[in-house]
């Protein structure tokens, strides 16, 4: 067995790689030396910023918060919606990819059948939007205190292969700027959504090489990526090997026409916590995929990991996959997240909100469109108006996706003049702005779409709504 690597490791072995943040890496093990990563980083490193600020930031939200809650983005603009409602970081799911945002432009189910470099293309666009979106409030002199860049936290699902995949998946991740990677531990051939059937288990030993593969990644490329590990033990009938022995109690002797072992009915929960206790020293986070949301048996999870690994984090999927109202009611779920934040679940997460709030939002607007015509869009329009007043502001679409500060590039390339903006003189600086009359645009000596003047732009507590 190599020698762990020590806490506050420097991710080179050199002592010039990115410095972690004190007891970062504590209880961490790696079965990989330094002089490893030295020899797989070059003679130089490329800096991800977008990765290590990402990164660095979301462990201190873990460790700050009582618990980060997140919802799944399936846009950039979803994401800086979220961000502009409050919330502190992004989930990017691969369902959701795979359902509508992966780079072979089909529609696919959760089994890992999209190209592999998918996700890495959609964290990209996420952060494209959110830095654009904080280039504007710049720009437009708005310093409320929103941290536009929200760490992602992005789905690897089962490595699309064995560990090299894993290496060059996680690179990619960290290119493209996510903060935290997570890795599942099914057969990447056979990948399935959580909570669908047919799931088939890698060995845990397999499993363990895939998170260190991951981990080598982020070592070489100097970058303390947060590295989540799911196991879906819970509800998987199926494993690949009887390789490892820490498998064995939950395996029968039937075989799967197919080859593989059949897992022993009833040992899903136990079997979930052996191999949350065998991952441990790899991940920063376990997640459990659960088939139900269930208090105790949250509880019983949390308690075996804390026994041998006291204070690690752990991750809760508040899938929409359950009938958060049948199962529990509408009190009992608004109790939920604080109580499981209580054993220990410090990242919680809504898988497929992006999916869901799209398709049920244009669901509502289309039929109302169909039966009462533009009335139902102004009533769209009405309630987006009504929500400024916390802080809403893609109603001025122009200004929401950067004419204004495209304008200001313009104005400065010119010297500090141009006849060619954009917002001065369109219809979104005529009608969405109190002061101007009806039908009336406002001066055009001064950009009024670049709202340098409203509060609600700059994120004064009390400016008044910008359209009655």
């Amino acid at each position: 067995m190599r020698p762990r690597i020590t806490p506050n490791y420097s991710p080179d072995g050199s002592g010039s790689g990115i410095p972690a943040s004190p007891g970062r890496f504590d209880g961490i093990r790696r079965d990989y030396t330094p002089e490893d990563v030295a020899r797989l980083a070059g003679s130089f490193r490329l800096r991800h910023t977008l990765a290590e600020m990402g990164a660095e930031r979301l462990w201190r939200l873990l460790h700050s918060e009582d618990y980060v809650n997140t919802l799944g983005a399936l846009t950039g603009n979803q994401a800086l919606q979220q961000v502009k409602a409050g919330l502190k970081a992004i989930y990017l799911s691969g369902w959701q990819v795979a359902a509508d945002a992966n780079s072979a432009g089909e529609m696919y189910p959760d089994q890992s059948l999209y190209p592999v470099d998918s996700v890495p293309k959609v964290v990209r666009r996420i952060n494209a939007a959110l830095r654009r979106a904080d280039q504007i409030a710049v720009q437009e002199g708005g310093e409320d205190g929103t941290h536009w860049m929200a760490p992602i936290i992005a789905d690897a699902e089962a490595g699309f292969g064995g560990p090299l995949n894993a290496y060059e998946l996680m690179r990619a991740m960290i290119e493209a700027g996510a903060a935290g990677v997570h890795f599942e531990d099914q057969l990447a051939s056979e990948k399935k959504c959580g909570h669908l059937g047919g799931k088939v288990l890698v060995p845990i030993s397999q499993h363990i090489r895939t998170l260190n593969a991951a981990r080598l990644a982020a070592d070489v490329e100097g970058v303390p990526t947060v590295l989540l590990c799911r196991t879906d033990a819970e509800s998987a009938q199926l494993l690949t090997s009887d390789v490892d022995e820490r498998d064995h109690p939950f395996i029968s002797g039937e075989r799967t026409p197919e080859g593989f072992f059949r897992i022993k009915p009833g040992v899903g929960k136990d079997y979930a916590i052996a191999r949350g206790l065998a991952y441990a020293p790899y991940a920063d986070l376990l997640w459990w995929e659960t088939s139900d949301p269930d208090l105790e048996d949250a509880r019983r999870f949390a308690e075996a990991i804390h026994r041998e690994f006291p204070g690690k984090l752990l991750a809760y999927n508040c899938s929409p996959s359950f009938n958060w109202k049948r199962k529990m009611g509408e009190e009992a779920a608004a109790r939920f997240q604080r109580e499981i934040a209580a054993m220990g679940y410090k990242f919680q997460f809504i898988t497929l909100a992006g999916f869901h709030s799209l398709n049920h939002s244009m669901f509502t607007l289309a039929k109302g469109y169909r039966e009462r015509g533009m009335a139902a869009y102004s009533e769209l329009q009405q309630a987006e108006f009504a929500s400024e007043r916390d802080g809403y502001t893609a109603t001025r679409h122009q200004r929401e996706v950067g004419v204004g500060y495209f304008d200001a590039v313009a104005t400065a390339a010119s010297g500090g003049k141009s006849s060619t903006t954009a917002l001065a003189h369109s219809t979104e600086a005529a009608q969405f702005h109190d002061d101007a009359p009806a039908g009336v645009a406002g001066p055009v000596d001064h950009d009024d779409g670049l709202v340098h003047s409203h509060g609600w732009a700059c994120g004064e507590r009390g400016a008044p709504a910008m359209a009655k």
